[in-house]
């Protein structure tokens, strides 16, 4: 009896742990299935956003395209726009004179090349008192208009600057000649030409290309037709049409708007005003457009500056001979927030060489070089070599830019350039 009542319970609690195994053991199978499952999911999760991730790129892509297309077609009406506007645009041409009958060389190729006499009128303002010259302005009759410097007295000047006498005539002269032009005729931009230069057959084109920039871009104040260092052997002939943007005031056929002469006139310097003109007080880091091959040229040897850097220099200006359309060119590059970081990243991404490579011929790869100065005496050294203008005015080297000067040498683009953490121009420099 005992016996059995053993086995009986043996017999249950053996039931009893196989039904318990096999709880288990479902509940196991049902987990690794749940498992299964949930992997299973996640990697389709996996796919699906990885699937959606790409959709999403390609969507962003084609966005983007739209976008720039967009920019595109917005330059492009802009640019229609900016020619639609500015095509009537009256630029007077203000001829400074005085004692040259020489002025007739400047006046023919002005008359000679300007495309419509309406658009661009020829103002000549003439002091001195020189019989001689007016007679010559005068035969040219209604093609120009002849105004006169009426005061003729003698500038009080002082003891030390006597011999400067010229620079203090021309001031005055210039500052008459400019109230003319933008307050008794009302203009409302010009273009200054000294009597003594010759103009390239696109100078008119030149001017009315760049204008818009000149209206439009708050960090220029004035555009001009020459390159201080427009040297055959300086520059690339072949390459007529590039422009760049300068911190050096060039002058020497410039033109300016009625806005900058308002805020000019009020303090407008008894003597030496180009000088003046480029200290940072008037300059206030504003640049100027100026050519590659220059649309003017010098041939005054004898005048107030007694032929300074005639010889030397100006004589071997290059003037432009080839027509650049400039007026159907999209110059919007030229613009400060387009130009600079283009500028800087050329620039600094060229490879830096010395003078002395530079001279014998002997870098073995093509592109743009950079030489690098440190010390205004470094400069100058460099520049003499080099055949370019050594000279700073108020810190800036001519047709500098950020401290840059690109100029062209035996078949490259060369930038005599500062350190990249150039911290700006040294007045005492100069």
């Amino acid at each position: 009896m005992r016996m059995r009542r053993t086995y009986f319970i043996g017999f249950i609690l053996l039931v009893w742990i196989l039904i318990v195994y096999l709880t288990v053991k479902k509940h196991q199978i049902v987990v690794s299935d749940k498992t299964d499952q949930v992997q299973n999911g996640l990697q389709q999760l996996e796919t699906g956003i990885a699937e959606q991730f790409k959709i999403n790129k390609n969507f962003i892509s084609t966005l983007h395209s739209i976008i720039e297309a967009k920019k595109l077609d917005a330059i492009k009406e802009n640019e229609v726009s900016t020619k639609k506007e500015f095509k009537g645009t009256v630029i007077p041409i203000l001829v400074i004179a005085c004692n040259r009958i020489s002025v007739n060389r400047c006046l023919d190729q002005l008359i000679q090349y300007r495309p419509n006499p309406d658009q661009f009128p020829i103002i000549v303002s003439q002091d001195c008192n020189h019989p001689e010259t007016t007679e010559v302005i005068e035969r040219y009759g209604s093609q120009v208009l002849l105004i006169k410097q009426p005061d003729q007295n003698e500038i009080d000047i002082p003891p030390k600057e006597k011999k400067f006498r010229g620079y203090f005539k021309i001031a005055r002269h210039y500052g008459w000649a400019l109230n003319q032009t933008f307050f008794n005729f009302n203009f409302d931009v010009t273009i200054v030409v000294e009597d003594d230069l010759d103009v390239a057959p696109d100078f008119f084109e030149y001017f009315l290309g760049t204008y818009p920039l000149l209206v439009k871009d708050p960090s220029l104040w004035c555009v001009s037709a020459w390159n201080d260092n427009g040297k055959i052997g300086l520059i690339n002939e072949k390459k007529s049409e590039l422009l760049y943007r300068s911190d050096f005031f060039p002058g020497l056929g410039w033109m300016l708007t009625k806005n900058l002469w308002q805020e000019l006139c009020n303090k407008w310097p008894r003597a030496y005003w180009d000088d003046w003109i480029r200290q940072p007080e008037q300059r206030k880091d504003r640049a100027c457009i100026r050519p590659e091959v220059s649309r003017t040229k010098t041939f005054g040897k004898i005048g107030v500056s007694n032929g300074l850097f005639f010889e030397k220099h100006l004589k071997y200006i290059k003037l432009n001979e080839a027509f650049v359309p400039f007026t159907k060119m999209n110059l919007s590059y030229l613009m400060k927030d387009i130009y600079d970081s283009e500028f800087v990243r050329t620039v600094y991404q060229s490879a830096v060489v010395s003078y002395q490579e530079l001279k014998d011929d002997r870098i073995t790869y093509d592109g743009s070089v950079r030489i690098i100065y440190h010390t205004r005496e470094a400069y100058k050294r460099t520049a003499k070599l080099l055949g370019l203008m050594d000279d700073f005015k108020s810190g800036v080297p001519r047709t500098g830019y950020k401290g840059i000067v690109t100029f062209h040498y035996k078949g490259r683009t060369v930038y005599l350039a500062p350190n990249l953490n150039w911290k700006g121009y040294d007045p005492t420099w100069s």
